[in-house]
């Protein structure tokens, strides 16, 4: 859990405590993962969860089929699960989490920015526009500029942020410090995803034990859009894309949790070596706008040196799932340099980074 690791940040976390925060979706299991991360967060306290019609009024303990290793926090347990309604959530609410379904989003998602609150989404609906930042805070925090312009055009008296697809947050994170360094030309991406992926009940036994599903609806060009958003500039109001071409081939596979991507690289520099690599990613240190943020890693990638890493079940969860491993590190017959990440894609890749970026709108003022 974010919330217990030593790696954590804890700089600068007194001037920010006891942000009253309300989770979107909090039944559901990238709801739950908000829930567990939030237990005891130095700066945000759960006072409200919201969920579908089904669950309204009952306790949330009740309502949550929760699915996770460690238990409710008792602090949530007997909250009354909420409507999907600003008005309803809390009058002192300023800052949403949403866990919600991407069609659900679309719908509710602008109601509580018009309303006055900050949404962190952890929803595809508003990826695509132009007007709202895809962020991982320790790649583009610059974006959140858009903001600005997000509220002139809209109106809202809130914002809408969201981070990127699960397996795009792995992917990005690693070619940051690659593209800054050598410029990364074009990408091919394998990934190999865990069925938590999917939420829960998620992907059917009968379909995935023992079997691999090579597509998974929507991913690869969310893979390939998404890397450019968060590699890329603001210009003109807009979120420019970096320009990289990116291959992308998803693969569902028998991982209760973290995806794991096979990458092979070109760069515009020539002659990069794996050293050159491995240097440049274990140096990667995050932009000073995340250096006092409770759940940024430290460091945020890790790179590994055995050979038969890096792995899912052994190291998705260093840095409280925030930190990105990489292993296998080597030349590439075809392009330029191949290697091996790991994300959990439920936590770095979802509600953890969704933290993360809330963290990042304390941080610039957007919520206080």
């Amino acid at each position: 859990m974010i919330s217990s690791d030593a790696s954590r940040n804890d700089a600068g976390c007194s001037s920010h405590r006891d942000i009253p925060v309300a989770v979107l979706g909090a039944t559901g299991a990238v709801g739950q993962r908000f829930i567990q991360l939030l237990e005891n967060h130095p700066w945000f306290r759960v006072v409200a969860v919201a969920a579908s019609e089904k669950s309204c009024g009952r306790r949330y303990a009740d309502a949550c089929s929760w699915k996770l290793a460690t238990p409710i926090p008792p602090a949530v347990a007997d909250l009354p699960v909420t409507p999907l309604d600003p008005a309803r959530v809390s009058d002192y609410v300023q800052l949403v989490f949403s866990a919600l379904p991407s069609d659900v989003a679309r719908e509710v998602e602008p109601v509580f920015a018009e309303a006055g609150m900050a949404v962190s989404s952890n929803a595809s609906a508003f990826r695509g526009e132009p007007d709202v930042p895809v962020l991982l805070a320790d790649v583009n925090a610059d974006h959140v500029r858009l903001l600005e312009i997000q509220r002139e055009r809209r109106g809202w008296k809130g914002v809408l942020i969201t981070n990127p697809n699960c397996t795009t947050s792995g992917i990005a994170l690693v070619l940051k410090p690659l593209h800054d360094a050598f410029g990364v030309q074009s990408v091919m991406a394998t990934s190999m995803q865990a069925i938590s992926g999917a939420g829960y009940p998620g992907v059917p036994s009968f379909d995935i034990l023992g079997s691999i599903v090579p597509w998974i609806s929507g991913e690869e060009e969310k893979i390939e859009h998404e890397s450019n958003l968060l590699l890329g500039s603001i210009d003109k109001g807009c979120q420019a894309p970096a320009g990289i071409a990116i291959s992308a081939h998803a693969n569902r596979v028998p991982v209760l949790d973290g995806h794991t991507v096979c990458l092979s690289i070109a760069f515009s520099n020539r002659g990069v070596e794996p050293g050159d690599v491995a240097r440049a990613l274990a140096a990667f240190a995050d932009r000073s706008e995340t250096a006092a943020l409770p759940s940024a890693p430290r460091p945020p990638i890790r790179v590994l040196i055995e050979r038969d890493r890096p792995q899912p079940r052994l190291d998705c969860s260093d840095a409280s799932g925030m930190q990105i491993a990489v292993g296998r590190i080597r030349t590439c017959n075809l392009l330029d340099i191949r290697l091996v990440l790991a994300v959990h894609n439920t936590i770095r890749g979802a509600a953890g980074g969704s933290i993360l970026n809330a963290e990042l709108l304390v941080h610039e003022g957007w919520v206080s």
